[in-house]
């Protein structure tokens, strides 16, 4: 593909040329993935009681010093595929009865991806199709996904500009954030539901770091503000320290029940309809999946 002779998929614009050399991201010119399941642990409206067709991807542009995924986003773990078996297992997904297709970090990916979904999606694809990512995206590649999204599923991770620095090795992440979430509600609008399962729209999610309550709280502000009750915003304590981060000792523990509640209640006195909250044992490693290759 052309596109990734020079990719500039992402913020970064590295302008590699993927066949020869790895980008920021370390994603080669074929798709990779580590993982794929009915997955039972996003938000109700996406998992249902069905679950939601996961496909975790490989790699990620950006850095995370906590992530939960470090071993795929970082380390690389999976296996290159072709499109031909990306599109089968969606399908197989939609056959064990996922509510969705989910796409984990799919940005370094989106040509491929787009080109799947172009041939099955509303002919053998009668499923929603979920873009769960971190927000760091280009419009440009966003574009590419419109009609083929129906739900977006977008972290919003810092308002502060110097938490993205310290912790995901980025320095514009709220500007490039919200202007790309403003792409993905043009495509998709107002969330519509079916019997309790999301069918369009986009979900907002905020993840209280330990430490960084009141940034959180400046996100949620944001996002009420901008686009009132026609988003869903789910307000997650779920942050669990993998391993012990020595540059930053707030986030080897978990968020305290004071931190989350304060979150909560701003969001209560604001007069937020649409939101999800966690209960206090989301916070546990049993939610991150055991990447193995058997299940590719």
């Amino acid at each position: 593909m052309e596109l990734l002779k020079r990719c500039e998929l992402c913020p970064r614009k590295c302008g590699i040329n993927r066949y020869d050399k790895r980008g920021y991201c370390q994603a080669s010119n074929k798709v990779k993935v580590a993982y794929y399941s009915l997955h039972m642990w996003e938000e109700p409206v996406i998992s249902g009681n069905r679950g939601s067709g996961t496909i975790f991807f490989s790699h990620c542009n950006l850095k995370c010093v906590y992530c939960q995924n470090k071993k795929i986003s970082i380390d690389g773990y999976g296996k290159d595929i072709s499109n031909k078996r990306l599109g089968e297992i969606m399908l197989e997904l939609q056959r064990k009865k996922a509510h969705n297709i989910n796409l984990v970090t799919p940005t370094h990916y989106v040509p491929e991806i787009a080109t799947v979904l172009r041939k099955i999606k509303d002919k053998e694809l009668k499923i929603p199709v979920v873009y769960n990512t971190s927000s760091y995206e280009n419009i440009g590649t966003l574009m590419m996904m419109r009609g083929l999204v129906d739900i977006y599923l977008a972290d919003l991770k810092y308002f502060d500009d110097d938490l993205a620095w310290k912790y995901s090795d980025c320095r514009n992440y709220f500007e490039v954030a919200t202007m790309a979430i403003d792409e993905m509600y043009r495509q998709v609008g107002k969330f519509v539901l079916n019997r309790g399962i999301m069918q369009k729209g986009l979900i907002i999610r905020v993840l209280i770091l330990p430490g960084h309550s009141d940034d959180a709280i400046k996100i949620i502000e944001y996002v009420y503000k901008t686009y009132g009750d026609d988003v869903i915003i789910s307000i997650m304590n779920q942050y669990t320290p993998i391993n012990e981060i020595k540059e930053f000792e707030n986030l080897n523990r978990k968020v305290s029940d004071e931190e989350y509640n304060k979150v909560v209640d701003f969001a209560v006195k604001l007069g937020i309809k649409n939101a999800f909250v966690q209960e206090e044992d989301a916070a546990s490693e049993s939610f991150i999946p055991s990447f193995d290759k058997s299940v590719i």
